[in-house]
């Protein structure tokens, strides 16, 4: 990455920090994927319960790869042999330590956008695990709310639904129709501004492109 870039997204990743901060949330800024990696095992003890929503960050940054092999109780939606299973799985990480997630974009002043199909995702990042533990590439930083949302439904939402060949109009053109197909994946939208149990959301911002 250019120097130049570099420098100014520490800069910019400061001023996030500071912001989720006054927003009650925990927040750090890293430089690389492997310090990212360092930070989130730093946050999580042993012997945690661990669940995750869909995301490609917590994957390629090897997170999810190193609790699956650490001393920690996972719950792994990815083995449920069944739908049932999966909605039990879904279910227990409602209660569960550490929630690990991403956002599909994140304003200058920290406020959150993400977009669901199913909403176990969402949901759990509202509520429920005693923790929520957010991957963030700083290139899915916007400048307000409007541009992250933007970013959300023409950028984030349709990559996932080729990612998961859905017949949807994104799919098919790359850009957001506001569609009510049955295969959408933009079912809710959640808005993450505060946290009102301090510190329950905690961000790594890295300098790395990460997700969509």
């Amino acid at each position: 990455m250019d120097q130049n870039r570099i420098k100014r997204n520490q800069m910019l990743g400061a001023k996030i920090v500071k912001e989720l901060t006054a927003r009650n949330m925990e927040a750090y800024y890293t430089d690389s994927k492997e310090e990212a990696l360092k930070k989130a095992l730093e946050l999580i003890p042993e012997g945690s319960s661990i669940s995750w929503g869909g995301s490609m960050s917590v994957n390629e940054i090897g997170l999810k790869e190193a609790v699956c092999q650490g001393n920690y109780q996972v719950y792994n939606r990815d083995t449920a042999p069944t739908p049932e299973d999966k909605r039990k799985i879904e279910l227990a990480a409602y209660d569960c330590d550490y929630f690990l997630t991403s956002a599909n974009a994140i304003t200058e002043d920290g406020i959150m956008i993400n977009i669901d199909g199913h909403s176990n995702r969402v949901s759990s990042i509202a509520a429920g695990p005693r923790n929520v533990l957010m991957i963030i590439g700083m290139n899915k930083v916007t400048r307000d709310v409007d541009s992250a949302m933007s970013r959300a439904r023409n950028e984030a939402a349709p990559i996932n639904a080729q990612r998961f060949n859905l017949n949807t109009p994104c799919c098919k053109t790359g850009a957001c129709f506001d569609c009510k197909t049955p295969d959408t994946i933009c079912c809710q939208i959640l808005i993450t501004r505060y946290s009102k149990t301090p510190q329950r959301i905690k961000v790594i911002l890295v300098n790395e492109d990460l997700g969509f």
